[in-house]
């Protein structure tokens, strides 16, 4: 389905106000509320393919400058919080690879079927997975948060703790967002019907 710019653009807005309401990690009713980043990332992908030059490097600015904000309202230093260090800079390429496993998905997806939710599977299973390999494995090899001596085996065993927890926020979004896609469009659809019936009456 063809979208006009400003129909991509409050896609954009919608979704950079997610990120940005999730990263500083609010607590609402004594329970966290997840970083919602890598799904909006993936999200993006899929729903503002064509519009990658200006949205990716916009996304990634409020993803920093939310991380700045909260950072330095800690009264802490940015470049020396426990998660930020040369390390920092591989979230670029990390969520780079969710961007394109939702582009790749909007490629080859065949609208609302079976087909479709296989191809969402894949795509958000193989490009999360390349983006929790970046930001953990440059984080753990690259920060000095990290306590030396640094091993392969202590890497994989940090890999599997976090993984699943990553893994499930993610996909929690993104069926979220799936949701609301497929809502929108049937909405898009029943409308679409109705005036095409009094057009013809």
């Amino acid at each position: 389905m063809a979208m006009t710019q400003t129909q991509r653009l409050g896609i954009f807005l919608a979704l950079a106000l997610v990120m940005a309401a999730t990263r500083i990690h609010l607590s609402l009713f004594n329970h966290d509320v997840r970083d919602a980043s890598w799904a909006v990332f993936f999200l993006a992908g899929f729903w503002l393919r064509g519009s990658f030059r200006w949205a990716f490097p916009l996304l990634m600015a409020g993803a920093v400058l939310t991380d700045y904000l909260v950072i330095n309202g800690q009264g802490i230093d940015f470049w020396s919080h426990y998660c930020v260090s040369v390390a920092y800079w591989f979230l670029i390429p990390a969520y780079l690879s969710l961007w394109m496993g939702g582009s790749w998905l909007a490629r080859h997806q065949r609208g609302l079927s079976m087909s479709t939710l296989g191809l969402a599977a894949v795509a958000l299973l193989v490009s999360q997975l390349v983006c929790y390999v970046l930001s953990n494995g440059s984080f753990y090899w690259l920060s000095n948060s990290v306590p030396l001596p640094r091993s392969f085996s202590a890497w994989f065993e940090n890999l599997g703790d976090w993984y699943l927890p990553f893994l499930g926020t993610t996909a929690l979004y993104v069926g979220i967002g799936a949701l609301a896609h497929v809502l929108v469009t049937q909405l898009s659809r029943t409308l679409g019907h109705a005036v095409s019936r009094d057009l013809h009456h």
